[in-house]
């Protein structure tokens, strides 16, 4: 597709992904995230023409009014749609593919100085939930599904689900509605209940020579020691 094609498809695309849209003059002043994929796909077409100045001034200027900062050496593919949009960052070597679902304050940045290859690379139809810090040169894979606030360092597979901090697969296997943030599990939340379990038991134990206290102790260790495997995994 040409440039035009791209950024009308762009265009459409914000009125499938986002019901609250309803006029174009809500288009023109609300959606910052669109018109930062617009302008980065001209400063992209300069960038790559050897016009790296003239794409860099385009897109510090989108920055100024956006609040969305993309280089234009980034490689986005089509149906990009960046949802709301404050504070995302998409560093120089990151790659997007089709249909990806950004939220607001999604960072895909480096850890390294060194040249090449740098940052993320986001397969087919993942959706990054709003805060996510996706970091290095990593790939989250098609349809994967990254938590808000997460800070992912590793790679996550195809139809994934991953949370935390460092971000873990939780799920695999595609979900089928990507946008249900509020259904991921709570990882702390489900460690302290483990917890205070623990304490409770030992507590008894220290009171009374209880048999069937113990035989609980031992079953929450094991419960706990195969949280603690599936989060090294």
């Amino acid at each position: 597709m040409g440039l035009y094609a791209d950024i009308k498809e762009d265009f459409s695309n914000a009125y499938k992904n986002d019901p609250a849209l309803n006029s174009r003059l809500d288009f023109l002043f609300n959606y910052p995230g669109v018109w930062a994929v617009a302008w980065y796909r001209i400063a992209h077409r300069l960038y790559t023409s050897n016009f790296k100045s003239l794409a860099r001034v385009i897109m510090g200027l989108t920055q100024i009014l956006t609040n969305i900062d993309i280089h234009p050496g980034a490689k986005i593919g089509r149906r990009v749609f960046i949802d709301h949009g404050t504070g995302v960052v998409i560093g120089q070597t990151a790659i997007v593919e089709d249909d990806v679902l950004i939220y607001q304050g999604v960072t895909l940045g480096g850890v390294s100085l060194t040249n090449g290859k740098r940052h993320p690379t986001v397969k087919k139809g993942a959706v990054l939930g709003a805060g996510a810090k996706i970091l290095g040169n990593i790939t989250i894979g098609k349809y994967a599904k990254i938590g808000a606030n997460s800070v992912v360092v590793k790679e996550v597979p195809d139809n994934a689900t991953a949370i935390g901090i460092p971000a873990h697969v939780i799920e695999k296997g595609r979900c089928k509605d990507p946008l249900m943030h509020n259904m991921l599990p709570d990882i702390n939340k489900e460690m302290f209940e483990y917890m205070l379990k623990r304490v409770a038991v030992l507590e008894h134990i220290l009171v009374e020579d209880n048999k069937q206290l113990l035989e609980q102790d031992l079953q929450l260790e094991k419960i706990y020691e195969s949280f603690i495997k599936a989060m090294k995994n």
